[in-house]
């Protein structure tokens, strides 16, 4: 269902705590922390690129989480 969206001019919000779907089905990707917006992206950038809090890259990375 979500990735027959895709194709849509319509947004739509996922929330999940599972790195991979987040990856597989976002173009932009926000990570919130304690209730606090971490660091926002797009998707690929955030999963491979440089990051602007090392928080970020130790929850992407199975630190911590």
């Amino acid at each position: 269902l979500v990735t027959g969206v895709q194709t849509c001019a319509l947004p739509i919000l996922l929330v999940t705590n599972l790195v991979q779907q987040a990856r597989r089905l976002a173009d932009r990707t926000a990570f919130f922390l304690e209730s606090e917006l971490v660091e926002i992206a797009d998707t690929e950038e955030l999963f491979t690129g440089s990051v602007k809090d090392q928080r970020t890259r130790d929850y992407v990375e199975g630190r911590f989480g």
